[in-house]
């Protein structure tokens, strides 16, 4: 395995990881993909779909570029697990069990109004913010199986 080779599969996912989940996902997606039952289950299927496709939209012509050799398997394998991890994820009730477990449930709910230090306006109304700590670990999961997945991509 070259080092190159894997930063430059790790940095392609990552952006395509980004443009994916916050460009490409609809609306439809990310407000019905943490549903219990089928339907659920199927908006959170198109969105990982997309979001893979989204991948491998930016990584072929970053490996063609680079002249990057990566096999068909590797790809497969690595991008598989990779959509398998954040479809798991993604059904929210996965990730905020995980959180629990793991003695994370106060920052999972950060920034949510039922959150005791959630940030309010002078009025007492939940005030915006950018982001929320299930937001942050969902990101941080993703990214974690980014990099198993370019670890395989590059040396399988």
């Amino acid at each position: 395995m070259d080092a190159a080779t894997f930063a430059a599969v790790f940095v392609a996912l990552y952006v395509a990881h980004s443009v994916g989940d916050h460009w490409v996902q609809t609306s439809h997606q990310s407000a019905t993909k943490g549903k219990p039952g089928w339907v659920g289950r199927l908006a959170d299927a198109r969105h990982v779909a997309s979001l893979t496709a989204t991948k491998l939209t930016v990584l072929l012509p970053v490996a063609w570029l680079l002249g990057l050799n990566l096999s068909l398997l590797g790809l497969v394998l690595g991008l598989g697990l990779d959509a398998v991890t954040h479809w798991w994820a993604d059904r929210r009730t996965t990730l905020a069990r995980l959180a629990k477990a793991l003695g994370q449930s106060e920052f999972y709910g950060l920034g949510t109004p039922a959150h005791p230090l959630a940030p309010v306006t002078a009025e007492g109304k939940p005030a915006a913010h950018l982001g929320t700590g299930a937001y942050a670990l969902d990101q941080s999961f993703h990214h974690l199986w980014l990099l198993v997945a370019s670890l395989i991509i590059t040396t399988v």
